[in-house]
C-alpha cells in the first residue's frame, strides 16, 4: 500500500528528499537525491484549496459558495497558496513600520467598528502577516479610529 510523501523532517522542519525510486512492474530501481517538487511541498489544506481551485475552474466566487467563506478569505487563500509554490512576486519589503506596503493597501478601512480589525486578525491566521506586523497594524487602526 503506498503513502502520501512528506517533505518536510518531522524533526527539524528542513526539506526531506526522495533517495530511492522503484518501479513495481519491472522492478528497476533508481538512487539518487530526488525532490518531491512544487506540489509536493503543499500540505493538506493547501492541496484541498489547490483541487477546489480547479474543481471551481479558477472562479473565486464558486469557491467562495464550496467553501463556504468570505471572498476575501478565498482570494488570501489562493494569494498564499501561489506564494508557497513559489508562483508570486513575493512580498513586498518591509516600511518604517514593519508593516509590508502590500498589507495597509490590501486592508479595508475600519469605518465599520471591528471590520479593520476582523481583517487584520484574518491575514494574520492566513499566514499573510507576521504577528508583529499585525499588531502595528491594529495599533495604526486604533489610532485612526
Amino acid at each position: 500500500m503506498a503513502r502520501d510523501v512528506i517533505s518536510t523532517c518531522p524533526v527539524c522542519e528542513g526539506e526531506l528528499l526522495i533517495t530511492r525510486l522503484h518501479c513495481r512492474s519491472c522492478g528497476t530501481a533508481l538512487e539518487g537525491e530526488f525532490g518531491v517538487g512544487r506540489f509536493g511541498r503543499l500540505n493538506r489544506e493547501q492541496l484541498a484549496l489547490l483541487e477546489s481551485f480547479l474543481r471551481a475552474r479558477g472562479n473565486l466566487k464558486e469557491m467562495e459558495r464550496e467553501l463556504g467563506i468570505s471572498y476575501p478569505t478565498v482570494r488570501g487563500r489562493v494569494d498564499a497558496l501561489v506564494r508557497a509554490l513559489g508562483l508570486g512576486d513575493g512580498e513586498a519589503p518591509p516600511g518604517d513600520d514593519g508593516i509590508p506596503d502590500e498589507a495597509i493597501t490590501e486592508a479595508p478601512a475600519a469605518t465599520d467598528g471591528g471590520a479593520g480589525r476582523r481583517a487584520v486578525l484574518e491575514r494574520l491566521a492566513r499566514g499573510e502577516i507576521d504577528a508583529a506586523a499585525a499588531a502595528a497594524e491594529l495599533r495604526r487602526l486604533a489610532e485612526e479610529g
